[in-house]
């Protein structure tokens, strides 16, 4: 199992990662991450989404969660970027033709002052119907400090093949 942002070093990514290159069943963790005041109040303000859960304390600390918890969406946001930085996905990149669909769910609550980490395995590989790219199935997994899934997701990528000129 690789893990951290050296992970794809220790398991030989030094170029550019095509289809037939993507490691199937590696765990990749990234950093962590706390999520702010600031991050919630932003996001409110940037999708409209002014959800009482989120914005107002009064009413929150009323509910089941005892205070405010993060936007869903935010959360998945959030993993997107630390899940960006690896440096597995980082050379992923130039073969990435773009992201066909993402499932998720909220296992539990994000808090405000909660940190996250994730941890990304890719689950499978097919190729299209053409054979001239493929699809690739991640598993993005969010976690608290207490190590409770937040965030559970997954996402289908379509990734090019690699070049026939390139070995």
């Amino acid at each position: 199992m690789a893990s951290s942002l050296d992970a794809p070093k220790a398991v030989g990514f030094t170029d550019t990662l095509y289809f037939e290159d993507v490691p199937l069943q590696s765990v990749f963790t990234s950093s962590g991450r706390t999520i702010t005041e600031a991050d919630v109040t932003t996001f409110a303000g940037l999708s409209g989404d002014y959800n009482m859960l989120h914005v107002d304390e009064e009413f929150a600390s009323q509910t089941p969660f005892g205070g405010r918890i993060a936007h869903g969406l935010l959360i998945l946001s959030i993993a997107s970027g630390l899940t960006t930085r690896l440096p597995v996905l980082t050379a992923l990149q130039p073969s990435l033709l773009g992201m066909t669909s993402v499932s998720c769910s909220w296992p539990a609550p994000t808090k405000i002052g909660d940190t996250i980490r994730v941890d990304l395995t890719f689950e499978s590989a097919k190729l299209t119907r053409s054979g001239s790219r493929g699809i690739v199935t991640e598993r993005r997994v969010a976690l608290n400090q207490a190590g409770a899934v937040v965030l559970d997701s997954q996402w289908e990528l379509l990734v090019a093949r690699r070049p026939e000129n390139r070995p």
